[in-house]
């Protein structure tokens, strides 16, 4: 194993972190033009890199290079229209085009989960195989998708280029502040046997002055897992705290208040919600459930962490139920929030989602609002769900009020004139989103989680 070895912050007199100057700006060709790699990619060429971004859907391409995000993220439109109008990002079809001139080429594709929780890695196999050939002498292949243990080994004897390093970078971003996780990270980590190509990927983040950790590319994939394993942990032990404030009548405010001032813990995913979901949580948790069991432990904790996630799905279902009065067939119940949090337009394995799944399921109507649809049929929804471009379209006739995602906006509402639309006055509070007293004396039933 590589000895693991912390680069400090940037020093103020133009050095790298290693105690070398900054080697300038790099070619780099990012492999894909999803969160990740649009991400990567308009950073990058921000910090003065010259960038090539490699796509395979063409109207994608078209979108990008016209200066048109394909995905809802703060900030993300003036760094790629600035990149762009420099003539440091470019957008190409395919990943071949896009690395025949490249010192560093980044591959973001897709790791999405098989059934059985194990990250289907056939795009990766793909890109790699696709780029092998037409890589320059010297490359450095950088895998910065989410990936079972072992991946850089595997993309190794996939390019069958001994004259190509392959290194671990493995992303952090949050979804709806991507661009400022990713211009302020809080650490950057770089795995490779290769310690010269560890230390080249390294600098072209240094001048972000983020603590820089280097080791074994198996360690800083399994780092990558960790974390979003201890923030599922996190999250679920929040919300079973909240169930069982419940129970006793406790307030999960107060509670709450009172662990987050304890040093150790802190106030960060201290905030109960319907479950956790996106695109990276459930796959990465049950993914490292998978990579457990196949090295023959059972890892029994990250199992309970899920299986209190479900549970959780399910609390809040039954919460709109039991403010139903128990007879959901037919009953309509109005929705706010689609995504799987605020900020973004994302959702994929969203809460949100998955209750109004259950709810259909049960026979409730549901019609849904979020501030990023404009309205009408989505793929991810059953069929009988009506999606609506107005928050308060969404509640007329309605008996309950379910708020399933965290958006600001929704506070500014007319809560009186909701109070107005709906047939019944009961809101179902899954974020803790209103102000219980408030809600109240609009003359609601209210119901959060985790107050009496």
């Amino acid at each position: 194993m590589a000895p693991v070895y912390l680069i400090p912050t940037m020093p103020t007199d133009g050095a790298s972190a290693s105690g070398q100057r900054d080697s300038g700006p790099a070619r780099v060709a990012v492999v894909g033009a999803g969160y990740v790699g649009l991400t990567t990619a308009v950073v990058l060429a921000h910090l003065g890199h010259t960038v090539c971004c490699g796509e395979i859907d063409p109207d994608k391409v078209v979108r990008l290079s016209a200066g048109t995000p394909t995905i809802f993220e703060e900030g993300l439109e003036p760094l790629l229209r600035t990149g762009l109008e420099s003539g440091r990002l470019r957008f190409v079809v395919g990943a071949a085009s896009a690395v025949h001139d490249a010192q560093y080429v980044f591959l973001c594709v897709p790791t999405p989960q098989h059934h059985d929780g194990s990250a289907d890695v056939r795009a990766l196999s793909a890109a790699a195989r696709e780029i092998a050939p037409h890589l320059p002498r010297g490359a450095v292949v950088v895998n910065k998708s989410t990936v079972p243990v072992g991946s850089a080994t595997l993309i190794e004897r996939l390019l069958r280029r001994p004259d190509v390093a392959v290194v671990s970078n493995p992303e952090f971003l949050r979804e709806g502040s991507a661009i400022e996780d990713c211009l302020h990270p809080d650490r950057v980590v770089v795995g490779s046997e290769d310690a010269d190509a560890a230390a080249r990927v390294a600098s072209l983040f240094a001048s972000l002055g983020a603590p820089t950790i280097v080791t074994d590319a198996a360690s800083s994939e399994t780092i990558k897992y960790a974390a979003n394993a201890f923030l599922a942990t996190k999250l679920s032990f929040v919300n079973a705290v909240a169930t069982l404030c419940e129970h006793l009548g406790a307030s999960i405010s107060d509670v709450l208040m009172g662990l987050g001032y304890d040093h150790r813990i802190g106030f960060s995913y201290l905030q109960p919600g319907p479950g956790w979901g996106g695109s990276c949580l459930p796959k990465d948790t049950r993914a490292l459930l998978y990579m457990a069991e196949r090295a023959g432990y059972e890892f029994p904790l990250l199992r309970q962490v899920i299986e209190t996630n479900e549970a959780q799905l399910q609390s809040v279902v039954d919460k709109i139920t039991t403010a139903l009065g128990g007879d959901v067939d037919g009953a309509h119940v109005a929705t706010w929030g689609l995504s799987f949090k605020a900020g973004t337009d994302d959702r994929r394995r969203s809460p949100a989602v998955d209750i109004i799944g259950r709810l259909v399921a049960g026979g409730v109507k549901i019609r849904a609002y979020d501030p990023l649809v404009a309205g009408g049929p989505l793929p991810e929804l059953p069929r009988e769900v009506e999606v609506v471009g107005d928050p308060y379209d969404a509640c007329e006739g309605a008996s309950v009020l379910a708020v399933l995602t965290d958006w600001e906006v929704l506070t500014k509402l007319d809560l009186a004139r909701v109070r107005q639309l709906m047939a019944a006055p009961r809101i179902v509070d899954a974020r803790n989103l209103f102000d219980a007293s408030t809600a109240r004396d609009h003359g609601f039933e209210y119901v959060g989680l985790g107050n009496p």
